[in-house]
């Protein structure tokens, strides 16, 4: 009798519906950097500057590839134009890692406005112009510091991360981009992308900045 209450019992498990397996994320590749021969600029980006030449170069370690900026007194902005459904995928991820903070930087102040890491999500605005989210990795200003803004404005600032800890450690991203770019800007329409950028920068400080990025994707919630 033992054996077959057993029996049934290990039956009637059986029946019972295994748990779901975690849905895999749902993401479009905006930039992997499995193209381009290393030590370049990856194919499709540009730079703000002729000057930028040098400053933003592709290398690999560990398997990885990834964007190396090594910035010594300037600051040129490298971008991609690639678009995609902001709406489906609203939610941008990257990877990025800070190798040298620039000297003296405080993105509160135009006289010492420099980041080791800054992402933007960029999208076209009226003649000729653009609106960004920017989103940075400060030494000194802290997370969730809020009214930062550049370019008169058109450039909405966040501070996603703060300090020096993470020197040297890749860290994994994901920020609400349709969601944020509503909240900065004031406005209810889902925009159309126009791409992506970066910016390691040291020209206000007059220092040296490094950073690494990789692996940027658009993703649904």
């Amino acid at each position: 009798m033992r054996f077959r209450r057993c029996a049934l019992a290990v039956a009637a498990l059986a029946l019972l519906p295994f748990p779901a397996a975690p849905a895999a994320e749902e993401c479009v590749v905006l930039e992997d950097f499995s193209a381009g021969a290393i030590g370049e600029l990856p194919p499709g980006w540009k730079l703000r500057s002729d000057e930028g030449r040098g400053v933003y170069t592709l290398r690999e370690e560990g398997g990885r590839r990834y964007l190396h900026a090594a910035s010594t007194g300037i600051g040129i902005q490298a971008a991609k134009q690639i678009t995609w459904d902001l709406g489906r995928y609203p939610v941008l991820a990257w990877s990025w890692r800070p190798v040298e903070f620039p000297k003296g930087s405080d993105e509160r102040k135009a006289k010492t406005n420099d980041s080791a890491l800054a992402v933007y999500g960029v999208f076209p605005y009226r003649m000729g112009t653009v609106r960004a989210v920017k989103y940075i990795w400060s030494e000194i200003v802290p997370v969730g510091t809020p009214e930062l803004a550049s370019n008169m404005g058109l450039t909405q600032v966040s501070v996603l991360r703060s300090g020096t800890a993470g020197v040297g450690r890749w860290m994994d991203e994901r920020v609400e981009l349709l969601d944020n770019f509503r909240k900065r800007f004031g406005v209810s329409d889902t925009p159309r992308p126009g791409g992506i950028a970066v910016l390691t920068d040291a020209d206000d400080t007059k220092s040296r900045a490094q950073g690494d990025y990789a692996s940027f994707r658009a993703c649904a919630p």
